[in-house]
């Protein structure tokens, strides 16, 4: 089901999405979702457009009114060792393992994706803005893995995981050079930048 109003064909639809590529640490999480016939909610949007509260409201509802949906995630080990591209594919088809049923066809978030037990599937870029069973995807894995995030801000508060997540900001890269790394940072990832001074 389209967010503008118009209807896929009657088939079983899953949407899928991803959430923490872009980070320095913490898994990649996915989420797979398959909406009954009419599903709607009047927020529901990709869910870098929604603010934490209306995320959180909205994954409520989803979980609710679903016909089925599951999350899954890939570890920063297995970031490192695959990629962050195939992590996140992985972390896809984890979700969809997930699922008590068998879906007709995917729809996928993005531009790349492995097949998945022969179903068909689709890539579309910028779904999550798009389509509903990928919004709500969308803000599934944002909201597990914002959770997850949040847990480990406890033992790591120094690199201020419950503000930033994981991501690369200021603040978290300072951390970064004055305490090093944890087990949750993606060693293959571009951690400090670069000196921008030359030794002469």
């Amino acid at each position: 089901m389209r967010l503008d109003g118009d209807t896929m064909p009657d088939v079983t639809e899953a949407g899928c999405d991803e959430a923490g590529r872009g980070c320095l640490a913490g898994p990649v999480f996915a989420a797979a979702v398959i909406l009954p016939a009419g599903f709607d909610h009047p927020k529901l949007n990709d869910s870098k457009k929604l603010d934490a509260g209306t995320r959180t409201e909205l994954r409520d509802y989803i979980e609710k009114n679903a016909l089925h949906w599951a999350v899954a995630s890939a570890t920063p080990e297995e970031i490192d060792e695959i990629n962050i591209l195939k992590a996140s594919i992985l972390s896809m088809h984890r979700a969809l393992d997930k699922l008590n049923i068998l879906p007709d066809s995917l729809i996928i978030d993005g531009n790349r994706f492995k097949p998945w037990k022969g179903v068909p599937f689709k890539c579309m870029i910028k779904g999550d803005a798009r389509f509903r069973s990928i919004a709500a995807a969308s803000i599934l894995a944002k909201t597990y893995r914002d959770d997850f995030m949040r847990d480990l801000h406890t033992y790591y508060p120094q690199y201020r995981w419950l503000e930033n997540k994981g991501y690369p900001t200021a603040a978290h890269r300072e951390a970064l050079k004055m305490f090093g790394t944890t087990p949750f940072h993606r060693k293959s990832f571009r951690l400090l930048e670069a000196q921008l001074s030359l030794d002469l």
